[in-house]
């Protein structure tokens, strides 16, 4: 089977593989046009031309920390493009010297159904959820920035910083907490305007704009210090805040339906209330134009992005875009085999 550098346009019966590095040297730098395509993708979801199945969890027999998730997706409104991201997170792999997590999107066609490419995704995912919270906060955070809080000092945490500082140039310094000091002198290395906190409430109570991205897997924030200004806070991982502290605040979402599952914060706060009326609208309301006003009565937003397939196929699609445009990737020739006619005949013959 013949393989050839990507060129501009891959015939039907070709499969493009590109690979992590060529990724990376797509994504690099990009976070405004990411944050662009992200934007898009919900405004597309948010105006019903996308499919969207519930992420299924694969998990292992004895073992509740290792999983591998399958987020299949469709946008249309001139993207027409199908895909799955396929994700694993194993966190025993911080112990081997490898990254948590791995995957890889494929994107398949709208036409025929085949796949087009096979792109890596570990790359994709961290940036779209980067992207998700750095729109968030420029939609839903009024006033000054300043500091920046960080609570939680890995990957995650690092890329949304870079995309924070290309959407809010208005970011002075970082405040930041990691259970691990190791994790937290790292970050810190990284971005030499953090200073460390001693504790998660110091950072929560000193900082305009806080982002949460841990590996908590059970609610650890009982209850919100009180700050002297409104407060958004980008609740990445989804399980850190007690259900009471929900309750308690503005709720902003990527999609209702989707975050209120997996005995997320807002799982529970459901579970807690008996509906999901504390949740006020999805982010694609807010860029559409069409979810209610903040309450006087809330001076906290928290923003729980899930992490939806739409952005993963989004982005995906974009790497692929601009592979194709600049010779990047592998093209795999007559990837698919012969039609039956032809097998058959081709067996007859034999």
């Amino acid at each position: 089977m013949a393989e050839t550098t990507a060129r501009k346009s891959n015939g039907d019966g070709d499969l493009v593989i590109l690979n992590g590095n060529e990724t990376f040297s797509l994504l690099e730098n990009q976070e405004l046009k990411i944050v662009e395509v992200v934007q898009k993708a919900y405004e597309t979801h948010a105006g019903g031309d996308s499919m969207l199945p519930h992420s299924t969890f694969l998990r292992f027999p004895g073992n509740d920390t290792n999983r591998i998730i399958a987020l299949p997706a469709y946008l249309g409104d001139g993207l027409q493009m199908a895909g799955l991201k396929w994700i694993a997170s194993f966190p025993g792999n911080l112990q081997k010297g490898m990254e948590r997590a791995s995957a890889v999107v494929v994107l398949n066609s709208t036409d025929t159904g085949r796949p087009r490419a096979i792109i890596e995704g570990s790359l994709i995912s961290a940036k779209r959820t980067a992207a998700s919270a750095a729109l968030a906060a420029r939609i839903l955070h009024e006033g000054p920035v300043g500091r920046v809080g960080v609570i939680g000092c890995g990957l995650i945490s690092y890329e949304t910083v870079r995309f924070l500082r290309a959407t809010l140039p208005g970011i002075q310094s970082f405040l930041i907490f990691d259970k691990n000091l190791e994790q937290s002198q790292l970050f810190k290395s990284r971005f030499g305007e953090a200073d460390i906190a001693p504790d998660a409430k110091t950072v929560l109570r000193e900082c305009p704009i806080t982002v949460l991205a841990t590996t908590a897997g059970v609610p650890h924030i009982l209850d919100l210090p009180a700050a002297p200004y409104r407060r958004t806070i980008l609740h990445v991982s989804l399980r850190d805040f007690a259900p009471e502290v929900i309750l308690a605040c503005d709720n902003v979402v990527d999609d209702v339906d989707h975050v209120c599952r997996a005995q997320t914060s807002l799982h529970l706060a459901e579970q807690l209330a008996g509906h999901k009326d504390f949740i006020r609208c999805s982010l694609g309301d807010l860029l559409l134009g069409r979810a209610s006003a903040r309450s006087a009565a809330h001076d906290t937003t928290i923003f729980s992005p899930f992490g939806l397939g739409i952005l993963d196929i989004a982005v995906a699609s974009y790497v692929l875009e601009q592979g194709l445009q600049n010779g990047l990737g592998t093209v795999v020739e007559s990837f698919y085999p012969a039609g039956w006619t032809e097998r058959t005949a081709i067996s007859c013959n034999r």
